[in-house]
């Protein structure tokens, strides 16, 4: 009876393997194919080119031909039908196409008879690309980089499947989206300036309503902040002519370009709302600066009621209103600008205030844009370990019901791991349950060849390291941020190893070595970055000798490799703002040689008589004599004061002949860092008694724009001295025309020289 049943499994899983074989549809059979493609007689370029992609992907993979007829050819045994032909109306599958929605696509067969048919043109191409992505192992890692697996034999299952997405709407700002339609095409995406839906598109107040043209005759169109009308703000809402112009503006645009549906309508990406009494008044009313923006501009979409008046729940305006909803045809960007990026925004709970964001807007209207943020803006190419959250973030907007996502990367600028994550991302949108873990092996075993499994440890080590630390992740970071998790000394110095090996297998192969040391790159400049902080001997421009400080010629030699293979590769800049590579290069010198050049003051002890900052530390009292020189950024080795004045005694230890004392300090009021108001130099030899030496007053204005350094040199006829006193006076707050007119103010300090 035993036997009797086991012959009964076997015969049974015979009959279904055979069906199973059965139901395999012979697309090509060694080399050859029966199959035709066939296109409707009317067919639009889209179903045109997804025919040609078609034919031309099958040549490659098999080197089988397959022509391209019309549906008024005779109907063969053996058809593709892509679009809507005469045979897809006569079959039961007339009206699928029909009843799917957006981009949606089917992909069914009929015996020996597949038919490809989205609801539109797109919705056909789409679904020839999953073709030959899901079940031909074609795969497009980038613009220039399609794996097309050699095959004799080429079968396709019987079908019966529809692809609908979730998201109506999904575009990827990175380079391959943005410049590379075919890449977008093979990943469903889209681009808002390719589609002409876009008239305008965020940060519009300043195009609708330029200050540069009114503000010198009409500074009430702008935003009051604390005692005066500022140009560089946003615009007075309350006011009534700044609403006409605004809808003037509006129907100027509209009229060139009438096609398009979408219309933004929203703030300067700055904050500086105006706060004159009667936006407060709105802001009271209505629950907050969000809910004057929507009564705004509801008001501008009632006199448009055929075009989407869009607008930003952006920084100050991302909180939800209150006693009002926006319009049926007004959209809501919401932004996620400030969220932490280690952990997912569903479940941290550094991003609660968000998810109350998410849920009020959603209470408000079905009608939101998410803008999410997915690669280090600060530090374009810094390693930025958030591959594990892409996926949950991407179901939590999906669940919460919203529609339209626009990821925000690098744009046209080149990021750390752009490929793999541009196509991570892609494949999300489309299909928010892709398993994540695949689609990177997937990836990097494609694309680096015997080297990806050394890309995928060096993945794997960091993202495990972030997670065991419990470390943030911000969007505008340094490398220096991970130093306690996911970037310590010993990790770098084993992801340094990871990469040795990495290079060595592919030594021989241009093509992946070339892949392995852009994908390098990050970890290089996390080595060079964090050196600027001297923070051990191999994470530092410097070496120890029995003199003193010597420079490592092996760090510059390694940052001259870096910035060659940076250029060669065509990065242009390290963050969205700027620093190109040469100029990164250059800094870097400077430093070097600015820094270990302070022959009384280095290492001696510093007592502070005023309290610095612990916001940005740079070693503490001791960062002012250490050696090391600031760069043009507050956040290398420079002591930060908010609000108070510098004031630091130096001890020399034993008297000495001094006649100068020299300090740098930084500039960026956009920052709220300004110059000391003056820098007085005192000398004592009991630390008691001090007598003053000289005072230098500054002589450049607060309002000068950018991010420079200025040194502040005191000289004096020599004098034996012990003790060195210095003062740098503080503004104090900000000046009444900044955005923090009245809050504390910054000054910032790299190192005190002693000469």
């Amino acid at each position: 009876m035993r036997k009797n049943h086991l012959y009964l499994l076997l015969a049974l899983a015979t009959a279904l393997l055979t069906a199973c074989m059965e139901r395999e549809i012979p697309v090509v059979r060694n080399g050859a194919s029966k199959f035709v493609i066939i296109i409707s007689e009317q067919a639009g370029d889209k179903e045109k080119l997804a025919a040609a992609e078609l034919k031309k992907y099958i040549e490659r993979l098999t080197g089988a031909h397959l022509r391209i007829l019309t549906d008024r050819a005779s109907e063969k045994n053996y058809e593709i039908n892509i679009g809507n032909t005469n045979r897809l109306e006569a079959s039961e599958y007339s009206g699928a196409p029909a009843e799917l929605s957006g981009d949606g696509f089917m992909i069914k067969s009929k015996g020996n008879r597949i038919f490809i048919a989205g609801k539109t043109q797109t919705g056909t191409l789409y679904g020839v690309y999953t073709l030959l992505d899901e079940y031909f192992g074609c795969r497009k890692l980038s613009a220039e980089v399609t794996m097309i697996p050699l095959k004799n034999d080429l079968n396709l299952p019987a079908m019966d499947r529809v692809f609908e997405p979730d998201f109506t709407f999904r575009e990827l700002h990175m380079p391959d989206p943005r410049k590379d339609e075919s890449y977008r095409n093979w990943h469903k995406l889209h681009l808002k300036e390719g589609d002409n839906e876009w008239g305008m598109f965020v940060h519009t107040f300043d195009d609708l309503v330029p200050a540069e043209k009114y503000f010198k005759d009409h500074p009430e169109y702008f935003s009051y902040l604390k005692v005066q009308r500022i140009p560089d703000g946003q615009l007075c809402l309350s006011n009534p002519e700044v609403f006409e112009l605004v809808v003037k503006g509006l129907e100027e645009r509209m009229a060139e370009k009438p096609g398009a549906l979408y219309w933004s309508v929203s703030q300067n990406d700055t904050y500086k709302a105006c706060e004159c009494d009667e936006c407060k008044k709105l802001y009271d009313q209505y629950g907050g600066y969000s809910g004057a923006m929507v009564w705004f501009v509801n008001r501008v979409a009632g006199l448009f009621p055929d075009r989407v008046i869009s607008t930003l729940a952006y920084q100050y305006t991302r909180q939800a209103p209150t006693g009002i909803r926006p319009a049926d045809n007004v959209n809501i960007m919401l932004c996620s600008i400030e969220c932490n990026r280690s952990r997912p925004l569903a479940t941290d709970s550094l991003s609660a205030s968000f998810r109350k964001d998410v849920e009020d807007w959603r209470r408000l209207t079905g009608n939101i844009y998410m803008w999410d943020y997915v690669v280090q803006f600060r530090n374009l190419i810094s390693p930025f370990p958030n591959l594990r959250v892409l996926k949950p973030n991407i179901q939590y907007f999906r669940d919460m019901g919203i529609k339209m996502m626009f990821q925000q990367g690098s744009g046209n600028l080149i990021s750390e791991f752009y490929e793999l994550r541009q196509y991570l991302i892609a494949k999300l949108l489309w299909d928010p349950d892709a398993d994540v873990e695949t689609l990177i092996d997937d990836f990097v075993y494609a694309y680096y060849g015997s080297a990806g499994d050394f890309i995928r440890q060096y993945i794997t080590l960091m993202h495990d390291a972030l997670e065991y630390s419990g470390g943030n992740l911000g969007i505008y970071g340094y490398p220096n941020d991970g130093i306690h998790s996911f970037l310590t000394p010993e990790l770098i110095s084993t992801y340094e190893a990871i990469f040795d090996d990495a290079e060595s297998i592919v030594s021989n192969q241009p093509q992946y070595l070339e892949r392995v040391q852009i994908a390098r790159l990050p970890l290089e400049f996390a080595v060079l970055d964090i050196s600027l902080r001297d923070v051990d001997e191999n994470l530092t421009y410097f070496k120890k000798t029995e003199n003193g400080r010597e420079v490592r010629q092996d760090m510059l030699e390694r940052l001259g490799r870096f910035t060659d293979i940076a250029v060669n590769k065509g990065i242009t800049r390290y963050w969205e703002h700027g620093n190109p590579p040469e100029e990164y290069r250059q800094t870097i010198l400077q430093f070097v040689e600015s820094s270990f050049k302070n022959p009384l003051g280095q290492g001696k002890p510093v007592k502070l008589l005023t309290q610095a900052s612990d916001k940005y530390p740079a070693g503490g009292p001791e960062g002012l004599t250490d050696g090391l020189s600031g760069i043009n950024d507050y956040h290398y080795n420079w002591l930060g004061f908010e609000g108070p004045d510098l004031v630091a005694i130096i001890d020399l230890q034993e008297e000495a002949n001094v006649k100068a004392v020299r300090m740098d300090f930084l500039q960026d009021n956009k920052s709220w860092v300004f110059l000391p108001q003056y820098v007085r130099v005192e000398t004592s030899t009991d630390g008691e008694n001090f007598t003053e030496r000289g005072r230098l007053n500054n002589q450049t204005p607060a309002g000068k724009a950018g991010s420079f350094t200025e040194t502040f040199e005191v000289k004096f006829g020599p004098v034996m001295t012990r003790f060195v006193k210095v003062t740098a006076k503080n503004p104090g707050v900000c000046p009444a025309w900044h955005p923090g007119a009245g809050l504390p103010s910054w000054i910032f300090c790299d190192e005190i020289i002693i000469r």
